[in-house]
């Protein structure tokens, strides 16, 4: 008995709508966990406590390394042992009493900086769209920039010794305007090396019109 050489496989019951929908969805899937790279990051955007704020309901928001609260804490720190120092060796070694009042103020405000320090990283936050790239930060005084990927001259990384021992990177963007420029601070390193990619390869095909 021989085989019917124009026997036919089963219909699988996907037409093409079906199958295209299916890729679409796949592909911005994979792109999202490109984009991630998988490291752990905050697990929810912070925004600010009014019925007024800006929600954008595209794409997906994400977050920075809690590294970044670590090396902030540290460098942050470092700089207010050193003020506390400098104000008690003026004070009670020199007698320089009015060393007191700025050394006070100084204090004060770091201490409360280091306090919300924190919240204000888990507010920063980014989105990639199909035609810009949308950054925010901030919790009482908000900041949310769209640069479109045409704009974009150069895309910078940069990490400090500390950013260095975490793994952590800060991303830059350069447009022709000074004030559209965004900072993304509290990146991984592998995370900053693959959306910088990405931006690169996006900003070239939208200028010469790809």
């Amino acid at each position: 008995m021989t085989n019917n050489p124009e026997e036919t496989t089963p219909d699988s019951g996907l037409d093409s709508t079906t199958t295209e929908s299916f890729e679409a969805e796949t592909a911005a899937e994979a792109e999202t966990q490109a984009v991630s790279d998988g490291t752990e990051t905050f697990s929810k955007l912070v925004e600010a406590r009014s019925q007024n704020r800006l929600v954008l309901e595209e794409g997906i928001w994400h977050q920075i390394s809690p590294k970044y609260v670590i090396v902030q804490l540290i460098s942050s720190g470092s700089v207010l042992l050193l003020v506390i120092a400098a104000t008690l060796l003026l004070a009670l070694l020199w007698n320089q009493w009015w060393a007191w009042i700025p050394g006070g103020i100084i204090t004060v405000l770091m201490v409360w900086s280091l306090a919300i320090m924190p919240r204000q990283a888990r507010a920063i936050g980014y989105q990639l769209r199909q035609d810009d790239l949308v950054s925010r930060r901030g919790i009482l005084w908000q900041r949310m920039v769209a640069v479109p990927y045409g704009r974009m001259q150069l895309v910078d990384i940069t990490h400090g010794p500390l950013d260095r021992k975490f793994g952590i990177a800060q991303l830059k963007f350069v447009t022709a305007a000074a004030a559209t420029g965004v900072v993304i601070p509290g990146l991984s390193q592998g995370t900053a090396e693959l959306l910088r990619d990405h931006l690169v390869t996006v900003a070239e095909s939208r200028r010469t019109g790809l």
